[in-house]
């Protein structure tokens, strides 16, 4: 996927002071024990209180073990690495959110190719016709014309990974 120098990308956003201590109210209000640590149950808890859904087994279990394979609990520091981790991934998410809709100027909840044309026309005018079309067709997974978001997602966050 091309993608311009100014597009979205995941930046390194530094948390707040107030953020932070928010982070660490909450790390202790779940380590019910003061073991200076969170089980996976004390972590889920957490995250429901700091993003609103309980992640499952297999999210908890991999947060975790993303920070300290080697142990049944996440320490203060690395829960608030992990907790920085999604602060960004989320913000990231918004962006994308956010372009989509800008690209999405009918409100229709998908993207076309004439869509692509004029987004492309404004923001980098000397792009040849052909490659906004290949955007185009690399984003529309299933060929249908259509770019949905769940499609435009998947070309933004697979354009990170070349």
């Amino acid at each position: 996927m091309y993608r311009s120098e100014a597009g979205a990308r995941p930046r390194a956003c530094e948390a707040s002071a107030l953020e932070r201590r928010k982070w660490v109210e909450i790390f202790k209000a779940c380590d019910e024990d003061n073991k200076g640590y969170l089980s996976r149950e004390d972590f889920k808890i957490a995250i429901v209180m700091l993003f609103g859904y309980k992640p499952s087994k297999i999210e908890a279990d991999s947060l975790m073990s993303s920070v300290n394979p080697n142990t049944s609990g996440i320490s203060l520091e690395g829960f608030l690495h992990v907790v920085q981790r999604k602060k960004e991934a989320r913000l990231y998410q918004n962006e994308i959110r956010h372009i989509f809709t800008a690209f999405d100027v009918h409100y229709r909840g998908f993207l076309t190719l004439e869509d692509f044309k004029r987004a492309f026309s404004r923001v980098a005018p000397k792009l040849p016709a052909r490659t906004v079309l290949e955007v185009f067709r690399e984003a529309d997974q299933d060929s249908d014309g259509h770019v949905s978001f769940r499609d435009f997602e998947y070309a933004m966050n697979y354009g990170q990974a070349k």
